[in-house]
């Protein structure tokens, strides 16, 4: 993993922005965010900031005739804005949008960039059920080492396995994305490393056959170190991700005290953030933990407020998926009562 940016090269950056905001340089601000917001700030600033003046760059490239960097700020828009848990209806819509007008120019650059980010966030909503549609993404040979969409590939097919409840299929995709070294993929490397951990602790707590658990600790230890320098940096955007895998950690170290503290931890880190996704993950996981000990009021807390969280991100798919073990969590209630 390349190293962070050390502060004062932060302020370094900062100050060359605030330049920008003093001249009059309309032109030279899509290829300034884009940079910037794209490429160095999501080290430091807050997902949402970056995602915002990413968009500001898209909109000012095609008010300047910059169409390319303008759709350019658009992608890295779209992708900061899926990791902090954007609304995914609107997220669609923005999607929908940037697609329509890669149409109206008559232009195939881009296109496929913009169309895997449209099939996840589509996954995610309903798993496609009702949000998807015809076109798919093409991304040529995925044996050719040359070939720069293989790692949106199987990026985006780890996360949305990850999210769909697929551990193996998850962990064949992630591997495959955690062996690329491209710079280019500083951003989507780190926020793999977060589920490629968690994806291994998962692994472990079903004790999956065919697996190996030293591998997958060894995992889970780089992952709460990449996490733990990410937050030094910016613990807005990382401290949450690094609580969570801590809490897991405990909570399969049977440390129930530090796994509480750490579970509640990331709920309130994630909540503070505005991740309203990585807040309910936090809270299901939380919900999970309790019921596998048998606290079942508890249980039935952290998946109501887990439920509530991804009906705000406006996944039907992860509702439905509570739902279901709230469901089965009221059955053990009522059980229990019988008794």
């Amino acid at each position: 993993m390349t190293p962070f940016l050390l502060p004062n090269h932060s302020r370094i950056a900062k100050n060359a922005m605030s330049l920008q905001e003093r001249f009059d340089m309309a032109a030279q601000i899509p290829e300034l965010y884009f940079n910037f917001y794209g490429r160095i700030a999501w080290r430091f600033e807050p997902f949402q900031v970056c995602a915002d003046n990413l968009r500001r760059g898209f909109e000012t490239g095609l008010s300047t005739g910059d169409n390319d960097m303008g759709l350019q700020c658009a992608i890295h828009a779209i992708k900061t804005a899926v990791f902090s848990g954007a609304s995914l209806k609107s997220t669609l819509k923005e999607i929908d949008y940037y697609l329509h007008l890669l149409k109206t120019f008559k232009s195939a650059k881009f296109y496929t960039n913009i169309l895997i980010y449209r099939e996840t966030v589509s996954v995610l909503i309903d798993k496609g059920d009702a949000t998807s549609i015809p076109e798919k993404a093409v991304f040529g040979d995925l044996d050719d080492p040359g070939n720069k969409l293989r790692d949106g590939f199987f990026c985006h097919r780890a996360i949305r396995a990850y999210w769909s409840g697929y551990t193996e299929r998850c962990n064949h995709y992630s591997e495959k994305y955690m062996s690329i070294s491209w710079p280019e993929a500083r951003f989507m490397k780190l926020q793999m490393q977060f589920y490629h951990g968690l994806n291994s602790l998962d692994i472990l707590k079903k004790k999956l056959r065919g697996f190996n658990s030293v591998k997958c600790k060894e995992a889970l230890r780089t992952s709460i170190s990449v996490m733990k320098s990410a937050a030094a940096h910016s613990d807005w955007n990382y401290s949450n991700k690094l609580c969570l895998l801590v809490a897991e950690q405990q909570s399969l170290s049977c440390d129930h005290l530090n796994a509480i503290k750490f579970y509640d931890a990331s709920i309130e880190s994630a909540r503070k953030s505005g991740f309203i996704h990585e807040q309910g993950l936090a809270c299901e996981k939380a919900g999970f933990y309790y019921k596998r000990y048998g606290a079942v009021h508890k249980a039935l807390d952290y998946f109501k407020q887990a439920r509530e969280c991804y009906e705000e991100w406006g996944s039907s798919m992860k509702v439905d998926f509570i739902q279901n073990e709230l469901n089965n969590v009221q059955i053990l209630l009522h059980n229990e009562l019988a008794r």
